[in-house]
């Protein structure tokens, strides 16, 4: 062979070989496109409020997504067959619809939506379609509604101003609004400032075309529930005088036209949702007996399935092996409670369990008795038919988000309804998921672990600890943006379920209560090791993230351990102390979770605050917070940032406009598109590239 066959040869096989590489490498960029990126939201769609039509022939819903171009939110109602046709048929475009519910002979639908002045008003519909009728004129917000079942009267809740919300309201807008607090709960996140302002209960009759204020005095009522023979409304009220110390909260049933108000809930510490039995003589709820049964502070942490009848001692039909669907906001009473049906099917809700989410069918006359209908979701919302024996859910799963499907309740067949986002998850890798338990200090943590779509185990990947918040919240089964952003990214992220959280038994939900940065620290750290020691980690990579409670583990991790190259620390308590006095659930969510007041623990708040241990932490840290935060006050991020600074540790402290601690359901979208942009900036920085 001569030397230029051989070059010949060489140069042929270096071109071969060149061409496989840059094949690989046009592989690779393919399927980096296709992970989920952090702008992801701008492709996704989310249904929610899922509403069955009377005669279960279709279903109403909202779409929530944001325009690209123009980056607004628009949220609007669409109606679904449930039949063969696969059409979603488009109700509103007003971009701001939501909550729809049928009228009980299927031609309306009713549904929330904005007047001129931007305030939620009622409005209706023809299902088949045409323009929408005004149906209420309130000053302030309305936010639940509900038709009688003879279908002559809508019950809905508004926000009555007090004194100087009222003036808030009408006066010039230039002139200053000067406000007084005269009581503990005089601001709630999302909703800003209070005052004397309370939700009570109203009735639009069609006959008289008039609206009757049914409920008053001091005190939160619930969305209406009225009783199958439209005679009388169900709801719940925190109307007891201990409502600015505690969760208390009780269910009440009065008239259609508010007269023969009574308590039906005796001396139970804690009641939400509502289900009639179909006589009208009972009433199922979730809820507690006892402060302790429901871990002290509200549903977050535990409920059961009660029967109540008047008269009677409560009936208790489910224990803490399954977690019934609650509100989690921390203001139970305000919110829309989650869907419960008394059929012949049983009582039918969602429930929770292990980080899962279940359909469960409860027989109502012996405890125990419990059927779980699916599982491996994370579900949102429930409607339940009136006698086709099935339920519609929003629920969130590994492989998809923001959908819809139905279950038949018999079989547990699962049926998707909407495919809002199949193109999107036909066209992006999501990460992969591994679940395991480590015992630990005599509780076993289970957690989560996702993976790149390109793994590869003969590769290093840096490793991400992601904690999540509460401390009463879980990760579950299910598509969770931080996971998916960063796996795609290149990183491996665990996602532990440490002592405290929720779906898990009371016992566990209950052990971090005076023990905050104690076990629960250990059992993060533990399970990150576990994770950290395999051999497809580089355990000198690895860099830690958390929000809220997720966001005090993450300060205080870094005040007692240098084991993380870089963290991320969102909307964090880091003095226990503040926090306690200017949360809007300070009083009594602290009072629970450490053990006391305030000043009769003062020592106790201080030595558990990540502040304490400013001074020790080496890590370079991120801190990320809503400016209109009020559960978790930005202060809490001031005081931490200042600290660091001033004994010069490496810190950055983003503060995010408009934005309340919700930050992952920020109204503006890059809100969100900067946050995970900075995050993922922030550990490259610092952790170098994952890929």
């Amino acid at each position: 062979m001569s030397v230029v066959e051989a070059y010949s040869g060489i140069q042929s096989r270096l071109i071969a070989i060149l061409a496989r590489i840059a094949d690989s490498q046009l592989e690779q960029a393919i399927n980096l496109a296709k992970t989920v990126p952090h702008d992801y939201h701008y492709d996704l769609k989310t249904a929610s409020n899922p509403s069955i039509s009377p005669n279960d022939k279709a279903v109403a819903f909202t779409v929530h997504q944001f325009d690209r171009s123009t980056h607004k939110a628009s949220t609007n109602i669409f109606v679904r067959s449930l039949g063969n046709s696969t059409a979603l048929n488009q109700m509103t475009d007003s971009g701001t619809a939501s909550m729809p519910s049928w009228s009980p002979n299927n031609k309306h639908i009713a549904y929330l939506d904005e007047d001129e002045s931007g305030v939620k008003q009622i409005f209706t519909r023809l299902a088949s379609g045409g323009d929408r009728k005004t149906i209420t004129a309130q000053v302030a917000n309305v936010d639940a509604i509900a038709w009688s079942p003879d279908g002559s009267k809508i019950a809905f809740r508004g926000l009555i101003p007090g004194t100087d919300e009222l003036q808030a309201i009408t006066v010039d807008p230039d002139l200053p609004k000067i406000r007084t607090a005269r009581r503990i709960r005089y601001q709630q996140d999302g909703v800003g400032w209070r005052g004397d302002s309370f939700f009570h209960l109203y009735v639009y009759n069609f006959d008289t075309k008039s609206v009757q204020q049914i409920t008053d005095g001091e005190g939160d009522d619930g969305p209406p529930v009225w009783s199958p023979d439209s005679s009388q409304i169900a709801f719940i009220s925190d109307r007891s005088k201990e409502r600015d110390l505690s969760s208390k909260t009780e269910l009440y049933v009065c008239n259609a036209d508010g007269s023969s108000l009574t308590k039906w809930s005796g001396d139970m510490f804690m009641v939400e949702s509502i289900a009639w039995s179909p006589g009208g003589s009972r009433i199922a709820v979730t809820g507690g007996k006892d402060k302790a049964e429901v871990g002290g502070y509200g549903l977050t942490t535990q409920s059961s399935v009660y029967v109540l009848e008047l008269s009677k001692s409560p009936l208790k039909l489910t224990d803490d092996s399954i977690r019934p669907h609650a509100n989690g906001t921390g203001f139970p009473v305000t919110a829309g409670s989650p869907i419960m049906s008394w059929s012949e099917y049983g009582i039918v809700f969602g429930a929770d369990s292990r980080g899962q989410s279940h359909v469960a069918i409860v027989n109502p006359d012996s405890a125990g008795e419990i059927r779980l209908v699916t599982d491996g979701w994370s579900i949102t919302e429930l409607a339940i038919s009136s006698q086709a024996g099935f339920a519609v859910v929003a629920a969130s799963s590994p492989m998809s988000h923001g959908e819809l499907f139905l279950i038949d309740l018999n079989s547990g067949d699962v049926h998707t309804t909407t495919h809002l986002n199949s193109g999107f998850f036909d066209d992006h890798n999501v990460a992969g998921l591994e679940k395991f338990t480590l015992d630990n200090d005599g509780f076993e943590i289970e957690s989560r672990v996702w993976f790149p779509p390109d793994f590869d185990p003969e590769k290093k990947y840096p490793l991400l600890l992601d904690v999540h918040g509460g401390p009463h919240s879980a990760f579950y089964d299910s598509f969770y943006p931080i996971h998916q952003v960063a796996a795609g990214a290149g990183y491996v992220v665990v996602a532990p379920n440490p002592r405290g959280s929720s779906s898990y038994g009371l016992d566990f939900a209950t052990a971090v209560h005076g023990d905050w940065g104690i076990g629960d620290y250990q059992d993060v750290i533990a399970v990150m090791e576990h994770v950290a020691a395999r051999e497809y980690i580089d355990e000198s990579r690895v860099v830690i993230h958390g929000s809220s409670y997720g966001g005090f583990m993450s300060s205080w991790a870094v005040g007692h351990t240098h084991r993380f190259n870089a963290a991320v620390i969102a909307a964090p308590v880091t003095n226990l102390s503040s926090f306690y006095g200017t949360s809007d659930i300070g009083v009594n969510f602290s009072e629970t979770q450490l053990g006391g007041e305030r000043f009769d623990r003062i020592e106790h708040y201080r030595d558990h605050s990540p502040l304490t241990y400013a001074r020790n932490v080496d890590t370079p840290v991120l801190l990320l917070h809503g400016e209109d935060d009020i559960r978790v006050p930005i202060e809490q991020s001031e005081q931490y940032f200042v600290a660091l600074k001033r004994h010069g540790k490496e810190v950055e402290f983003v503060r995010l406009p408009g934005t309340s601690h919700g930050i992952f359901r920020a109204k503006h979208p890059l809100i969100r598109s900067e946050y995970f942009r900075r995050m993922l900036d922030w550990f490259e920085r610092h952790n170098g590239s994952p890929k």
